[in-house]
């Protein structure tokens, strides 16, 4: 039996109203492909061609390039570290430490979640946090100068709408 391969061209946020034939679950670093073959549960072929630099988020929508939605993406759950400070200031700390060293994370009011690694889970551990595995969906943070909207500049003193 054949399967049926779409390529993808287009991407819109999440909107729970849309129905989609497929489900195509990633990792946060598949999430971060844009141009790569996929294959569903179902067995069905989604070839990305998305612009580069594409991250797609947990629940966004992939469109062909008629324009029909055909599956919507779901972050699945993998391996991560979880921090959890006693204080706000502590968990700052570590979400410098860990900025300082550009390492992807997942910020939350109460945890920061990242990918496992034991030299960062030492160093996070000598700072005086609680480190810990767990397995959940991994969504960190795309950066301040990652944006899926076009980028427009402010004059001095201008507000940005």
């Amino acid at each position: 039996m054949k399967t049926q391969t779409f390529a993808i061209t287009q991407r819109l946020p999440a909107d729970a109203s849309v129905v989609v034939l497929h489900t195509l679950e990633l990792d946060a670093a598949d999430r971060q492909r844009s141009r790569h073959r996929f294959e569903t549960v179902a067995g069905t072929s989604l070839y990305l061609r998305l612009p580069r630099g594409t991250v797609l988020q947990d629940g966004d929508l992939l469109l062909t390039e008629a324009g029909a939605a055909i599956a919507r993406v779901v972050a699945k759950a993998e391996p991560v570290l979880v921090v959890a400070a006693a204080t706000s200031l502590q968990l700052l700390r570590a979400a410098y430490h860990l900025g300082n060293r550009h390492v992807p994370v997942q910020v939350t009011e109460t945890a920061l979640y990242l990918s496992p690694d034991p030299v960062l889970a030492a160093m996070l551990e000598q700072l005086g946090v609680e480190v810990a595995e767990t397995v959940r969906p991994f969504q960190p943070e795309m950066g301040a100068y990652h944006s899926h909207k076009p980028h427009h500049h402010h004059a001095e003193g201008e507000q940005a709408e």
